[in-house]
């Protein structure tokens, strides 16, 4: 008999916390204490309705089409099979060089897959670190997995893109060609290369293209 074990490869959110530069972190408080909700029911009786203000990129949260064109699909449009129970590979280049170029992912089966690209840079979360000289693909790579038939590209890294190369060729070449992109995922050592499920489902939200998502994997064993 196979155990299915679930493995979680997002971050949590906090109050105040900051995932890209120049981007405010979220406000998390109470919108209704559970005190201030005792005079509304009955004696013994409370609830707690939280308040939370953020921008998109938030935490660890996938990409749709619309936040790069304008005329893409946006988060109420994706279908769900895009987003959840994907079969999926883990590809684990050589990072001493920024660049993830075509070479990382030869020889892997991508078809129909999502491709997590497991850098390690994740252990810079919440550091200064984190914002500087991070790892990512090249836009080489990107066409390469388009090609290669990929259906979803996630990265444990600051951003799948290059932060100097202002046309963000990563970014757009999937986003373009309705690739979701997961980014600021963590914990991809824990997964095996290959074998498994993977869901990164956010919010059902109109008009918006990026949003937070609980991402992890279904490993049976």
């Amino acid at each position: 008999m196979s155990i299915t074990h679930l493995i979680d490869v997002s971050h949590v959110v906090e109050d105040g916390m900051l995932t890209y530069p120049g981007l405010p972190g979220p406000i998390i408080c109470d919108f209704l204490s559970r005190e201030a909700s005792r005079a509304h029911y009955a004696p013994g009786t409370e609830f707690h309705i939280g308040k939370i203000e953020m921008v998109a990129n938030t935490g660890t949260y996938v990409d749709a089409p619309f936040h790069r064109f304008a005329d893409g699909m946006d988060l109420a449009e994706l279908p769900l099979d895009s987003l959840a129970n994907l079969d999926a590979v883990v590809v684990r280049p050589d990072v001493s060089r920024r660049a993830i170029g075509v070479s990382a992912f030869q020889g892997i089966d991508v078809k129909g897959k999502a491709v997590l690209v497991h850098t390690g840079w994740s252990r810079h979360w919440r550091t200064d670190q984190y914002f500087q000289g991070h790892p990512f693909l090249t836009a080489e790579a990107a066409a390469w997995l388009v090609d290669a038939g990929a259906v979803m590209v996630g990265i444990d890294s600051l951003n799948i893109d290059d932060t100097a190369d202002l046309t963000r060729p990563v970014h757009t070449t999937l986003l373009g060609n309705n690739i979701p992109i997961v980014e600021h995922m963590t914990r991809l050592e824990l997964l095996p290369d290959a074998g498994f499920r993977f869901f990164a489902v956010p919010v059902k939200v109109r008009a918006f293209g990026t949003f937070p998502v609980r991402a992890f994997g279904l490993v049976e064993v």
